[in-house]
């Protein structure tokens, strides 16, 4: 095969932008969530950047992304050709849909690495400060062994719900974001609520990380989704423009809704309204016209931003609002398809050899591309509820789910890590001891002429 070094070296970089999302969620996350345990938090995304990466080399990706043509579990699982990614098994290009890409199929492998490891972090957002580490660590080995390989199958790797029920995902709404979604509402019904919640003071404790981690999600989602078409051609700048169209009207969207409802718009509103335009935009960013995608990302700016205020209303604490803006942004991007997908901007959508499916109610379509929406994501969202149910069930019983009452109240970070994210103690003087303390080296105190006590004299203890 010849390779083509556009299309590769486009695929490699996209390959890099969606990496550095995972730790863009770690700031994301880490700054929404309480100071005491902002390390638990990111530490939950950078456990996934390990775990994730080895098991996708181990299995993940011959399970996801291989054919049985032979086998009726084609529709449900891929096949062992690629496991351990054997250079002497697998094949040296990745066709699609029987179309030499002339991109290396270890590209896209490790492309497609990058989606499952921020795939698993997103589930962690919605249970801080209260799941015990190793719970977490057998949770995510579980959930992606059994969700997210099956799905990511079922969705782009042959499987049903992409070729029978013809369900469109361009970019992950309905393989990650509904999925992911779907997973931590039933964590957090198992787990139940925080120690204090919803009375006490949870609000997040450094609001420039959470900008922060917004912008480096915002610059990687490019890759994510413009990434996602893995050629260069019109419909990856058209996937591109509409991530950054969507975006935006969805952090107006959100700004607005808090700014009629509470008179005050916040860093926080505006930063949470951009993540939940990129998760609507998802799905349909290589579908839509530019028009459709400002309309996508209004619509999910202001429903996000009233869904995240429906925990208290039902009763469930998911802690940094994974449902209201990665389930909800995940279904509104997904049903968005049914609406305004057309052939115009994708020729993929009505060619029988490729997608084989119909342009939206808007373009001439009907309803039928909207039903097969609906269908796809219902689907995942039940599967991934009900796995993740029982896994969650399981770690409760063995002991691995909730973190004790002392540790939950005193620190997740320094039960579990052993260590703070911000250490006040003193860094020299009587309070502390600085490096005198940390060397073994004690101190004296004197009174002075006016009988205040000061230090005066090193001693070794």
């Amino acid at each position: 095969m010849e390779i083509n070094t556009g299309n590769t070296a486009w695929l490699l970089l996209s390959s890099a932008l969606v990496l550095l999302m995972t730790p863009g969620l770690a700031l994301f996350y880490g700054g929404l969530n309480r100071s005491k345990g902002v390390l638990n938090m990111m530490m939950m995304s950078f456990s996934c950047l390990g775990l994730i990466s080895v098991l996708w080399i181990l299995y993940g990706f011959s399970l996801a992304f291989g054919v049985n043509e032979s086998s009726g579990l084609n529709n449900i699982i891929g096949n062992f050709d690629y496991l351990g990614a054997d250079a002497a098994k697998i094949t040296e290009e990745w066709l699609f849909f029987g179309a030499n890409t002339g991109i290396p199929t270890y590209a896209f492998l490790v492309f497609q690495m990058m989606f499952a490891i921020i795939t698993v972090a997103l589930i962690s957002g919605a249970v801080s400060d209260r799941l015990k580490f190793g719970g977490w660590v057998l949770f995510a080995l579980g959930w992606f062994t059994l969700v997210y390989i099956p799905v990511a199958h079922m969705v782009w790797g042959g499987g049903f719900i992409g070729t029978t029920i013809r369900a469109l995902d361009f970019a992950g709404g309905t393989a990650v974001h509904i999925n992911a979604g779907a997973a931590a509402l039933a964590l957090v019904l198992v787990l139940g609520k925080r120690i204090g919640w919803p009375k006490d003071n949870m609000r997040p404790h450094n609001v420039p990380f959470v900008a922060l981690g917004a912008g480096l999600l915002w610059f990687g989602w490019f890759g994510f989704n413009a990434g996602s078409e893995l050629t260069v051609d019109g419909t990856t700048v058209i996937a591109f423009i509409n991530t950054q169209v969507a975006t935006g009207a969805a952090l107006v969207g959100w700004v607005a809704v808090e700014w009629i409802r509470d008179r005050k718009p916040t860093l926080v509103g505006a930063s949470s309204g951009a993540v939940a335009g990129l998760v609507a935009i998802t799905p349909a960013c290589g579908f839509v016209e530019p028009v459709p995608a400002v309309i996508i990302g209004l619509v999910a700016g202001v429903l996000c931003a009233l869904a995240v205020g429906l925990k208290y209303k039902l009763g469930y604490d998911d802690s940094l609002d994974v449902v209201g803006v990665h389930f909800v942004g995940g279904w509104i991007g997904s049903l968005a398809i049914g609406f305004f997908a057309t052939d115009s901007v994708n020729a993929g959508i009505t060619d029988e050899k490729i997608l084989n499916a119909s342009n939206g109610l808007f373009y001439g379509g009907g309803a039928t591309q909207l039903l097969r929406q609906f269908e796809g994501s219902a689907l995942v969202t039940v599967y991934s509820f009900v796995v993740a149910a029982i896994l969650a069930f399981i770690l409760k019983a063995v002991k691995l789910g909730r973190v004790s009452e002392e540790a939950e109240i005193g620190g997740i970070d320094i039960s579990a890590h052993g260590e703070t994210g911000y250490d006040f103690t003193p860094a020299s003087g009587a309070g502390g001891g600085g490096a005198f303390a940390l060397a073994g080296i004690g101190t004296k105190e004197t009174v002075d002429a006016d009988g205040k006590a000061s230090v005066s004299q090193k001693v070794t203890s």
